[in-house]
């Protein structure tokens, strides 16, 4: 078991971690400068040039998918909170049940680069498209909070530093490496690191699993009873240790779920990766691709996160500078010592990094191609100025991304990306689904539904117990107390919000759009006639 010391200083050693780290960061690099040589247009820097056949591109979904929340957060949750903390993995693998269904080939078949392509091909362009990178730009800032909490805590764990200070500078060089790999790499460089990062991490994960499994004779019962031994609270089998405590913590975690499950249809960066595969047949591909690789994953989570709770134990993990998010770490330190330590979390490092460079090259492509491009310049920009533009927004993105991540710093990382789900499914997903499948939808409609839900989850967020009000807030001080919204996840309220708004604004708006260009929708995301570079099958 884990040393108590283990809390407190820097488990493993330090030179061992960093030279890991830098060996995978120089490895990533090479191959991002090798992709990069084919960035010559706007598809080759936000898609890839339609490259990717359906596994790789699942590979990388998978990759970009399986952040830090899934590996620190959910490892740390189940250690933690037992049974309650596995809910995040179930709600994170159902949900693209809703992707694959929903929007995979319709999406691919209708846009072109970004989310805005779609819902503004038969509604007005110039305010949806403004509205869809908006709400882009605040999803992307959530999830990005989360992935730097994640880097702040792992490597303030691996060198020891527990200072405010010292995990600043940290989450800053993070920021720093992630604007390099997007600026160099585009989607082609930042879709390869996703797939070697998938490997890794499933792999890395698979070998921890079995270790666990192993030293318990591979009964995983055992395992359990010994969890329940260590942890010396046999509730973390049970339900409700987090959220069956009070009516309040029920109603939390249906909303939560409500995030989850349809969060995912929504995600900007997700969505993103559909359009770098040739076709919709090869779309759909990726999704089941990358419900297989994330499954098993996830089946993965629940034996590391137990095997955290009986061989770390939860009050050393508790103790720990990164908190919660150093369950796994710490795990993989009782079990191979120093080297596996240093190997899991240069893959836990490797996981950030490809996620932030996937968000920010989503952020920079909505904010480069909705607004710049198809708002200012009325979609006829100079040759090569998007590109630059995007740039340029990658710099800036990076830049407010520390910024925040600085803040969110000890935050449990998957309960940070829950909170990006809900924001997401709350502005996206309502607008999406009506511009597919309801042709008495408007732009009136769209932009109430938007921005309305955008409002209530933002609101909704800043005047609960995230922020405000509790031993775990944003804001920890006793004196800042702004909190009268009970839950700490909105979208039990935001999601129907955002529904309802689109549903009654486009049946009182007296306009209607044009029906020919809804005809071609339809056609269009059924069979593929007419997308970009698609075929019809």
């Amino acid at each position: 078991m884990v040393h108590a010391q283990a809390a407190t200083t820097s488990p493993g050693e330090p030179w061992l971690n960093i030279a890991i780290f830098a060996a995978f960061v120089a490895v990533t690099m090479v191959i991002v400068f090798r992709a990069s040589r084919n960035n010559k247009t706007a598809a080759d820097y936000y898609a890839a040039g339609r490259s990717f056949t359906g596994g790789q591109n699942g590979s990388a979904i998978a990759g970009d998918y399986l952040s830090a929340a899934s590996f620190l957060g959910i490892v740390g949750a189940i250690a933690m909170t037992g049974y309650d903390g596995f809910l995040y993995s179930i709600g994170f693998l159902v949900a693209w049940l809703v992707a694959l269904l929903l929007v995979a080939e319709l999406l691919r078949n209708t846009g072109k680069f970004t989310m805005a392509d779609v819902l503004s091909f038969r509604l007005k362009q110039r305010p949806v498209r403004i509205a869809a990178a908006t709400t882009t730009l605040v999803v992307c800032f959530f999830y990005l909070l989360a992935q730097m909490a994640g880097a702040g805590g792992l490597v303030s764990l691996l060198l020891g530093v527990g200072d405010q200070l010292g995990q600043a500078v940290v989450i800053t060089v993070v920021g720093a490496l992630m604007i390099l790999y997007v600026l160099i790499g585009g989607m082609k460089g930042t879709t390869w690191v996703q797939i070697i990062k998938a490997v890794l991490l499933i792999a890395g994960a698979g070998v921890m699993t079995v270790w666990v499994l192993a030293l318990n004779g591979f009964d995983f019962s055992a395992l359990l009873d010994k969890a329940v031994e260590v942890a010396g609270n046999p509730a973390i089998l049970d339900p409700g240790l987090k959220y069956g405590v009070s009516d309040v913590s029920k109603i939390d975690f249906f909303s939560l779920g409500l995030a989850l499950v349809l969060g995912t249809a929504a995600l900007p960066h997700v969505l993103m990766r559909f359009y770098t595969v040739p076709t919709a047949k090869e779309a759909r591909k990726s999704v089941v691709w990358a419900i297989w690789l994330i499954g098993i994953f996830y089946v993965f989570t629940l034996v590391l996160g137990y095997g955290a709770a009986a061989l770390v134990g939860p009050a050393v993990i508790a103790a720990a500078p990164g908190g919660p998010n150093s369950a796994a770490p710490l795990l993989a330190f009782s079990l191979g010592g120093p080297l596996l330590l240093g190997l899991i979390s240069a893959i836990a490092f490797a996981t950030i990094l490809a996620v932030v460079a996937g968000l920010t090259i989503t952020a920079a492509a909505s904010f480069a191609h909705d607004i710049y491009a198809s708002v200012v310049k009325k979609g006829k920009p100079e040759p090569g100025a998007e590109v630059k533009v995007a740039r340029r927004t990658v710099v800036v993105i990076g830049i407010v991304a520390i910024i925040g991540g600085i803040g969110a710093n000890g935050q449990n990382v998957a309960f940070l990306v829950a909170l990006a789900f809900a924001v997401a499914a709350s502005a996206n997903l309502p607008t999406i689904v009506y511009s597919l499948f309801w042709k008495r939808f408007t732009t009136k409609g769209a932009l109430w539904s938007m921005y309305g839900g955008l409002a209530a989850a933002i609101v909704l967020i800043v005047f609960s117990p995230v922020v405000s009000g509790s031993e775990t807030s944003m804001l920890k001080t006793d004196a800042i107390d702004f909190a009268w919204f009970p839950l700490s996840n909105p979208g039990i309220i935001s999601i129907p919000l955002a529904f309802l708004l689109g549903w009654i604004v486009s049946l009182l708006d007296k306009t209607r759009e044009d029906p020919v260009k809804q005809s071609e929708m339809e056609v269009r995301s059924l069979t593929g006639v007419g997308a970009e570079k698609a075929v019809t099958h």
